[in-house]
């Protein structure tokens, strides 16, 4: 029989109150110490696809955990990619408080390990998730960041000169949402930061790790993951 996950919804508690969290557990467990990763989510809430993805990675070895980010908007929604769950989507992070958000990753960071015994934790996102990612590392919540296609990174670039852990970032080459000079701005903010990494996928779009999307893009998917995993059992 395939192991797979152990995976549930935990409350994660935080100052401003409690939320859900999807846990994903290694088929292994757990050792004391073990590298964690907090999974942030797109725009469209922590659907079946972040569950997924969640569950790829404690396949991998990581405790996983990934937090409700809308659960003061829209608790535990769940939205597909087009039409009118777009356009909800939208207004969602059209109303999200980012820095009340971060404070929702400490807590998660927090809650990861109290649960799991992690040592050090990693940020993984996606899309908007990719900017809490790289606002996670600014802020020295994590120990390392894997922004996906991070909307709006380059217009944060400020934050940018308090990196001090290994960030890896990942952009397709046709994102209209990120341009070549964004990615280009991004690229000189980081330059010369131990440990930063920035790597282009020349066929793919925006949401190329999405499998559920028209945009997903496998090959380009496929190195990511994989780049991915490398440099998380390095800075880990």
């Amino acid at each position: 029989m395939t192991a797979i996950p152990d995976s549930q919804w935990i409350r994660v508690d935080s100052d401003a109150g409690s939320f859900d969290a999807y846990l994903s557990l290694p088929p292994a467990g757990v050792r004391p110490g073990a590298p964690g990763i907090v999974l942030l989510q797109e725009i469209f809430g922590v659907n079946e696809h972040i569950r997924a993805v969640a569950d790829q990675y404690a396949a991998d070895g990581y405790a996983v955990l990934a937090p409700d980010v809308f659960w003061r908007e829209a608790p535990r929604v769940e939205l597909g990619y087009a039409g009118d769950d777009m356009k909800r989507a939208l207004a969602l992070l059209n109303s999200v408080d980012i820095e009340a958000t971060l404070g929702d990753i400490a807590a998660t960071v927090q809650a990861l390990r109290q649960h799991t015994g992690a040592g050090k934790v990693a940020a993984v996102g996606y899309c908007f998730g990719g900017l809490l990612t790289y606002l996670s590392a600014a802020r020295g919540l994590v120990d390392a960041a894997v922004p996906y296609y991070g909307g709006g990174i380059q217009n944060r670039l400020q934050e940018a000169a308090n990196i001090r852990v290994p960030v890896q970032f990942h952009y397709g080459a046709l994102d209209a949402h990120i341009p070549p000079a964004a990615v280009q701005s991004v690229r000189d903010a980081v330059a010369g930061k131990p440990g930063t990494e920035i790597h282009v996928y020349d066929n793919a779009d925006h949401g190329f790790n999405c499998w559920a999307r028209a945009s997903y893009h496998q090959p380009s998917a496929a190195l990511a993951h994989g780049r991915a995993l490398a440099f998380l059992a390095q800075a880990l």
